[in-house]
């Protein structure tokens, strides 16, 4: 099995607290994970294993082995339980890891029931650094991170995004509350895929579906909240230019995107005329989950200003500021870093990086112009 970054984070927040709930898509690798961990396992999903937590309650709450609980938001009325249990004892810790797939329903449950006795732990599809080969990693951006969507195997990319994002628009997001038609919903899936990397503006797309802006805002709610998607909010500085206040759009794993935009070959990949928003939301991605595994508190932004600055990603971490932008190419210039470093004064960030796919990078921990695996090291060694 591969080592996950994150299972370090989790055994540190189990060592804290009696709880963690561990987040994250459907598919990302979170029961084999959480298996690796106990064998106390529970899918409640599935009514047989519902009926047999509750008839083992009584042993469950006297044991000292971690119980896993699958898929947890499909059964609300055992966060009481929990809760109960935990109280009775409360120095008592690493007790409950409880799974999710979807973000809203489980987070109404966990403020409810759980607030101050658990800890949250996101898991992303596999990252760049958690591939063992170099075969692996190169493939990493054109089929995403999914274990079974060919980032491992070749052959499944890209009919296993197409069966995923299938069975999410049939069966999961309608279960989740999503009240669209699966028909809408797909038609709003091609859209999304075609404003990737682009600002978010729910008035255009709202047209185009015959619906309202307030709607299709709903909408986007359920893809941020399943995974699917990310909002990029804008950064707010104090300052003379105006800015942009739009939020960006990207989906989380490449190749879902890739996939939805029938792109499976690296060949046909880098002809398209989006390639450089599918690097940049790539890259964002990568750094994102680096960072969620290793447990790092952050927040993330975007900054444009109305004359043309902009910074793709603005990171607020360990007290620092940091401005990194992308450039998909193997032979950024001066220009590009003399460009990065002018908008970075604007928001006196403390580190600044341009990533591309430069062979060798040029630079110090606080400005470089790198590729992607110097600047996820850096943020390994840093954080």
């Amino acid at each position: 099995m591969l080592q996950r970054i994150a299972a370090r984070t989790i055994l540190d927040r189990l060592a804290l607290t009696p709880a963690v709930a561990l987040l994250g898509p459907r598919q990302a690798g979170k029961t084999t994970l959480a298996r690796s961990m106990s064998r106390s396992y529970y899918d409640l999903e599935q009514e047989s294993d519902r009926l047999r937590l509750d008839l083992e309650w009584s042993q469950i709450v006297d044991s000292k082995e971690l119980v896993v609980l699958d898929e947890a938001q499909a059964a609300p009325e055992v966060f009481p339980r929990i809760r109960g249990a935990i109280d009775d004892d409360r120095r008592r810790n690493g007790r409950f890891l409880l799974l999710g797939s979807v973000s809203p329903t489980l987070m109404t449950q966990v403020s409810e029931s759980l607030a101050g006795r658990l800890s949250l732990v996101e898991l992303t599809p596999l990252l760049w650094s958690e591939l063992e080969t170099h075969a692996s990693r190169a493939r990493t951006w054109l089929t995403g991170g999914f274990p079974d969507g060919g980032v491992l195997a070749p052959r499944a990319f890209p009919q296993w995004q197409t069966d995923y994002l299938s069975l999410l628009i049939q069966r999961d997001l309608p279960n989740w509350g999503l009240a669209a038609a699966p028909q809408t919903t797909e038609r709003l899936v091609r859209m999304l895929a075609g404003v990737h990397g682009q600002l978010w503006n729910a008035s255009m797309l709202a047209k185009s579906l015959g619906l309202s802006y307030h709607t299709v805002n709903r909408y986007l709610d359920y893809f941020v909240g399943s995974f699917l998607v990310r909002r990029l909010e804008p950064f707010r500085a104090n300052l003379r230019k105006r800015l942009t206040k739009s939020p960006k759009l990207y989906w989380r794993d490449s190749g879902v995107l890739h996939s939805i935009l029938n792109v499976s070959h690296e060949s046909s990949l880098i002809v398209q005329p989006w390639v450089g928003f599918s690097w940049e939301g790539f890259v964002i991605e990568q750094i994102l989950g680096m960072l969620s595994a290793l447990g790092c508190r952050h927040e993330a932004y975007h900054f444009r200003t109305s004359d043309g600055y902009e910074i793709d990603l603005v990171l607020e971490v360990g007290g620092e500021l940091w401005a990194i932008d992308t450039k998909l190419t193997t032979a950024p210039s001066p220009r590009d870093m003399e460009k990065l470093n002018r908008t970075s004064d604007l928001i006196r960030a403390d580190r600044r990086f341009l990533v591309s796919q430069v062979s060798k990078p040029a630079g110090d921990d606080h400005r470089a112009s790198c590729n992607l695996p110097w600047i996820l090291e850096r943020i390994r060694e840093t954080v």
